[in-house]
Formats: structure tokens, sequence, C-alpha cells
């Protein structure tokens, strides 16, 4: 399973680093996801009322506020006095929290201030928005002050204040908050498609969503304090990372009837750019909370995709798959999809396809979180066999997010480890001669081939010319990608790492410290310190190279954090020979105690 013999072209590569995936990310084919989208109108003719219909929030109000929320936080976080000032000034807001709401700098304090209100403030302030829900839920201020309410809901169900008797407000009783709850995902199920297919209103739906579910997504959470930054601020998790919390068996129910009206419009939750995300998170937490139904939902997205005109090469979603929007749908269908789902897609959708897909700009990205999704060895070897003699070209053409998600199925699935390994030495040019395998570990981390590493200039069909260890001790360590630094970590989780770890120690003092240095390097000592494939013994013998480099280690950001995990991870000789070459004089007193 070789990729047959080197062209003159690819004697020499620096692999491309990849399309960044991201708002805007340059390489990456897919513009800003909904920086350009204008509300949708309502569909019923109503329109938002013009900004003169609601009040204004005057200066002095502003100022009062301003000041209210600076004295709250130089109080002590417990106590009656800190109570009684926050019910006081929440008493305030709820008069004026449409204004406040909409008004930019009103929304930041009353976002502050929600977050530590009590129950009863809160419902009232809520309470106090819910007649005009459409206009704050649509304003580019007032949404966020929407969202924060919501996200009080884990702080606050159940709390001892909720069971309490009913207190009536000035237009009867006052609603519980999870009557308030409720009663805002009644109120955007009636008018589901135009809150979803809206700027601002969609990230209450998605919030919504995640509260009725009780499971809070970090990649919505990061996204909702970035909303109000400058574009060059924010910064979408890759990660989805997720927190659960207790919730009444209304809330799930409610999630259910409020999830079934993407299965009324379907074509738009897949086509629209901004719809689509709300039918993105909701996949991700029914995937949490109720299985079947997710399975249903997703059943119901593949009809339609499947239903449409065939490509000219085969399954109509491939069609799909190339597309900005409904890739990324499909993505996260990939990755809450159930094995035998997943192998069904492969048979009738992806197999003969997958080489194709990993060149396209944008098809590599759900090809990628397929990779992802595999857990069998039923499925991970056709694809391995399939796509990896691609490896090479997949990499020149700026698409290494392919080939580490190969890497990484093969990790976790635990097959095809030494033949993955075997193609990325002859991917980047070090199989042959054998005295180069030596060198794999900056080839790897800095994505380039060994002929660009080393600067060499080879003639066509010349024989490869013997790693040469001096030119590789004289040379200083490369820049260490992100995606090169993925690479290396999961290699370094192999069951049988014994090649990267004889690649790491043959690096310099100097070169490893550069390595422990980096933000992305720092983390391939990190595997070496945590993977159970490393012995005791190994580990020993690539981190003696640092002894000599503490200092520089520790006065590192980076390669603090580093020393600390080898510090915390070592005998008693070690500690003493860190302890001794830092010494009390470096003010690293810390090491010595």
């Amino acid at each position: 399973m070789g990729l047959g013999p080197r062209s003159p072209h690819q004697a020499g590569r620096r692999f491309p680093a990849g399309g960044k995936r991201g708002r805007g990310a340059k390489g990456s084919g897919r513009p800003p996801p909904g920086c350009q989208r204008q509300p949708c109108p309502p569909p019923d003719g109503r329109s938002e009322p013009p900004p003169d219909a609601h009040p204004h929030l005057s200066p002095e109000a502003l100022g009062y506020f301003r000041r209210a929320l600076s004295a709250l936080k130089e109080v002590p976080e417990t106590g009656e006095e800190r109570e009684l000032m926050v019910y006081n000034v929440l008493k305030e807001v709820e008069a004026q929290a449409l204004a406040l709401a909409t008004n930019r700098a009103g929304s930041e304090m009353l976002q502050e201030l929600l977050g530590f209100s009590p129950l009863k403030p809160l419902c009232r302030v809520w309470a106090a928005l819910r007649p005009n829900l459409r206009f704050v839920a649509c304003h580019r201020c007032g949404v966020h002050v929407l969202q924060s309410a919501l996200l009080q809901l884990p702080r606050l169900l159940g709390s001892p204040a909720e069971e309490e008797e009913e207190e009536d407000g000035k237009d009867g009783p006052l609603e519980t908050l999870e009557e308030l709850g409720l009663g805002l995902a009644a109120e955007v199920c009636d008018d589901f498609l135009f809150y979803c297919g809206d700027t601002h209103g969609s990230f209450v739906v998605r919030t919504l969503l995640q509260v009725l579910g009780g499971t809070l997504l970090e990649s919505e959470r990061a996204r909702h304090r970035g909303s109000q930054l400058p574009e060059a601020q924010r910064a979408p998790s890759r990660e989805c990372k997720a927190t659960d919390f207790e919730v009444p068996e209304t809330f799930l129910n409610c999630l259910q009837n409020l999830s079934s009206c993407f299965l009324k419009d379907i074509a738009v939750f897949i086509t629209d750019k901004i719809s689509s995300f709300c039918l993105q998170v909701a996949l991700q937490i029914l995937h949490r909370k109720l299985p079947q139904f997710c399975a249903h939902l997703c059943n119901a997205v593949m009809g339609y995709l499947s239903s449409r005109n065939s490509s000219a090469d085969g399954s109509p979603l491939l069609l799909f798959l190339r597309d900005q929007t409904s890739s990324r749908l499909l993505e996260q269908v990939l990755l809450v999809s159930e094995p035998p789902k997943l192998q069904s897609l492969f048979e009738d959708h992806f197999q003969g396809q997958l080489q194709t897909l990993a060149a396209h700009p944008i098809a590599n990205f759900p090809l990628q979180r397929f990779l992802d999704a595999v857990t069998t060895p039923e499925l991970l070897s056709p694809v391995f066999e399939e796509l990896s003699p691609a490896l090479e070209a997949v990499l020149a053409q700026g698409h290494p997010g392919v080939v580490i998600a190969l890497v990484r199925a093969c990790h976790r699935v635990g097959i095809h480890q030494a033949q993955v390994l075997q193609l990325l030495l002859e991917a980047f040019h070090c199989a042959e001669p054998s005295s180069r395998q030596v060198a794999c570990v900056p080839l790897f981390a800095t994505l380039m081939t060994y002929e660009v590493y080393y600067g060499l200039a080879e003639e066509e069909g010349a024989v490869p010319a013997e790693h040469q260890v001096e030119m590789a001790t004289a040379r200083d360590l490369g820049e260490v990608t992100v995606l090169g630094s993925l690479l290396l970590q999961h290699l370094l989780h192999f069951s049988s790492p014994g090649l990267i770890l004889r690649s790491l120690g043959a690096l310099t003092g100097p070169q490893l410290l550069t390595l422990a240095q980096s933000p992305a390097g720092s983390h391939v000592l990190d595997a070496v310190l945590t993977s159970p494939s490393v012995t005791r013994k190994q580990r020993r013998q690539v981190l003696k190279t640092l002894k000599g480099q503490y200092v520089a280690l520790a006065c590192s950001r980076h390669g603090s954090r580093v020393l600390d995990a080898i510090w915390s991870g070592a005998a008693l000789g070690a500690r003493k020979e860190i302890a001794a070459e830092l010494g009390p004089c470096n003010g690293h007193e810390h090491y010595i105690s």
C-alpha cells in the first residue's frame, strides 16, 4: 500500500498547514458564517417597531446603574448587605428593563446584574421583557440579555425559593422560572422559522434548546461571550464540550416538541446558513438527552438530501458535502450517528469517493468528522484501504486535517497503526534510507518533507542521501505547527511509539527546549508524559536531554508548564537534579521546598 515512486515535483515539498476552520479563515473555502445575513421579515407581515416606539435610557439612569454595579462588585459576595443591594438595584431594573436591554452599555450591565440575581428579581425582569419578546430577541443588544437570563436557569432551577409560595406581581401571580422558560419556548415555537432565521433571534433559540435539554455546550457559551467583541478577537471553539444540569421533565418534553418544528421545514434548516446553526445545536443536545428523537431527526435530514437530484459522479449527498452550509450540518449528523448508520452511509454514499472528498476545499471537513465518528474495525478497514494511498497528495493539497483524523481513528480503534506510520514516513520522504527515520519528529512537527526541512536539492531519479547527524544537530528546530503537534500526540499514543521516541531522543538539548517552549510543541511533551504506551524508561531517555535547560524552561510560559509536569512525575533523584540546577538564587524556590 505504498505511494509509488516520487515524481520530480514531489522531491522537495512543504506541506501547507491546511485551511483553518473558523470565521472567514484564509483557505478554508468558507466565508464567515452568518456575517452577511440580514434578519428575515416576520412571516405574517409584521415588522420590528421603530426605535422611537420604545423607551430610551437616559444618561442619568445609565449613570445610576453603572455606579450601582460598581458598588455591588466592591461588596463581599455573601451577606445581607449585598443581597439587599441586589434586590434594590434589580427593582429599579424592572421598571426600565426594556430600555436597559436595548442600550449597548445598559445591556452589558444588565447581563452582569443577572449573573448574580436571586430567583424572584430575575423572574420579574424576565416578565418585564416578555411582552416585547420579538423586539428584544432580534435586537443586537437585547438578545444577549435574553441569553443571560436563560443561562441563569442551571444556577436557579430547583432552588429553595422556587418552591416557595407564589408572590403576586403587578399583573397577578409571579410566574415561576420553569413557567417562564416554558412560556418562552411556546412563543418561539409559534414563530419558529422566523426566530431561527433571524441573525440575533437564532442565538435565543440555540440557548433555549440547551437550557431545555439541561446541557450547556462550551462552543455556544464561547460564542455568546464573544458576540459583542470585535471580529478579530472572536475565537470559535473546535472542541464541543458540554456541561449537564438537572431539568424538570416538562423541559425535556418541551425540547422534543420544539425540535419537532425542524421537521416541518427541513429543507430550510438544511440550506439556510443561520437556521442551520439551530438544527446543529439541537442534534448535539438531542444526542445526549433524547437519542431516539435525534436519530429520527438525522433520518429526516438524510432522507431529504438523498432524495435530491443525483450528482454526475454518484450519490446526491456528494453535492451537499461540497456546499458551505449543508456540509456543516452533515458534519454534526455524522458525529451523532450510531455505528450501523455510519456503516450504511459509507456503503451508500462515501465508498469510492473518499480521495475526491479529501481533495475538496469544503468536503474535506465533513470527511474529517466522518473519520472522527468511526469506532469499529469493520468500518475503519475499508476506509483506510481507500484513503491511505493518497496521504501525500492530501497533505500537498493543504488538508492535513484529513490525515490527522485518519491517524486519530487508527489510535482510537487500535488497528492499522504500523501501516499508517509507514505511509507517513513515505509521505515525508524519510522512509528510505532507514537512517532518515530518526528525523521524523521535526518533519512531522513542521509539516515539511525531508528535503525542504534540510534544504536539500535532489535530482530526479537520484538515490536519496543518507541522513547526516551533523547536519541535523546543527539546525535549529523549525516552527512547530498546531496540526503537526496533534499528529505527533496521536502517534505517541499508538501501541508502539518507539520510532517517535527515538526521534525525540535524537534531538539536541536546545532543539528539545524549543519544542517544550513552543505553544503547540509543548503538548508533544505532555503526550510523552501521559501516554500509557510510553514506559518510564523511555520517558527518562527522552527527558534526560533537557538536563542543563531547566532554567530556560522555567523562565518560559509554556516551558514552565512542561517543567511542572516533569516535576510532578519525577522520582526523588530526578527532582534533586532539577532542584540543584535551578537553585534558590534563580527565584525558583517552588522546586526546592
